[in-house]
């Protein structure tokens, strides 16, 4: 596994990280499901264990994912290895562990101190390298405060650096003027995201860590237009036969040909495209099993799509269909 610096920060992690969303398993806003359907612990730890054999050292997650229980999990997976992993997580949202239920945020003062120390605890660590604020759209005067309490959690010893998991530009900006903002995480892939968002990363040197880096499975290929997803999924109202998702289905059949080259898979071929779209990019998969975990790492032996078949993928896609 090659490795990638994590922003102005200088930490090398590797270049492919763990998204840890849905490990975390089923939780709810109300009626609404806000996780992954139902997810095995032990095979979730296996997953983590068979990643750091791997060469994997960036895990990814967040305190609302299975309402604290990813945490827990990626937590147990670790203990032991703590000298081998970069961890980051996020805060915002409040919760209930017992219920799965999600009910609201905090971004005041006391309430990202709370936060912050939860994540310790659930995580069983001292410090958290990656503290990432999750509202991303939150307001910039009120950003601006939020970010004054990470720099003191920085001196405080209980972070190492912070960011901010938005899509906007302008946010991505004021977190970048902060002195130990090192990262920003946005929705970036083949088919989605803000090109604008990554040249702030450039500019400012921070590193741009991809959510949805497969579309939330849509690039695995596993999707056709009669796919159906569970009840207790956050994906479960899509819809393969139009709108959105269809859309998302046809446009892949359009690259699929580039993005399988030289045996890659298509998520591979999505991981390749990431790569080589910036130097900053670190990409996060989310994963369930080892075999998920297994075929996301081997795409680091293929590496970087060529400059060709990026060009190639432009041309398929259009420009008027790229990221904005």
């Amino acid at each position: 596994m090659f490795q990638r610096k994590l922003g102005r920060s200088g930490i090398q992690v590797s270049g492919l990280g763990l998204g840890c969303w849905a490990i975390g398993g089923p939780a709810w806003r109300g009626e609404q499901p806000i996780g992954w359907s139902v997810v095995d612990d032990e095979e979730s730890i296996r997953a983590i264990h068979r990643a750091l054999d791997l060469g994997v050292s960036f895990f990814d997650t967040a305190n609302v994912y299975g309402c604290g229980h990813s945490e827990r999990v990626l937590g147990r997976a670790l203990a032991g290895h703590r000298d081998e992993a970069v961890i980051a997580t996020k805060f915002n949202s409040l919760f209930d562990e017992e219920t799965k239920q999600a009910s609201g945020s905090d971004t005041s003062p006391e309430g990202i101190r709370r936060a912050c120390d939860d994540s310790l605890a659930r995580l069983n660590v001292e410090y958290i390298d990656l503290y990432q604020f999750h509202d991303g759209s939150c307001e910039l005067d009120r950003a601006a405060e939020v970010r004054d309490v990470l720099e003191e959690l920085v001196s405080e010893g209980k972070i190492r650096y912070y960011g901010w998991s938005t899509d906007y530009p302008e946010r991505a900006r004021l977190f970048g003027e902060g002195e130990h903002c090192t990262a920003i995480q946005q929705r970036l892939n083949v088919l989605e995201g803000s090109l604008e968002t990554l040249a702030v990363c450039e500019e400012m040197n921070l590193a741009c860590i991809n959510r949805t880096a497969l579309g939330m499975g849509i690039l695995t290929g596993k999707f056709s237009a009669g796919s159906k997803l569970p009840e207790d999924d956050v994906r479960r109202g899509w819809d393969f036969r139009e709108g959105p998702q269809a859309e998302s289905l046809e446009r892949l059949e359009r690259i699929r040909r580039v993005l399988t080259e030289g045996g890659r898979t298509l998520a591979q071929g999505a991981l390749g495209w990431l790569w080589a779209k910036s130097d900053a990019t670190i990409p996060i998969p989310g994963f369930k099993t080892v075999r998920q975990v297994e075929e996301n790492v081997a795409a680091a032996e293929f590496g970087k799509l060529a400059e060709d078949q990026m060009a190639r993928i432009g041309q398929l896609l259009g420009a008027s269909e790229s990221q904005s």
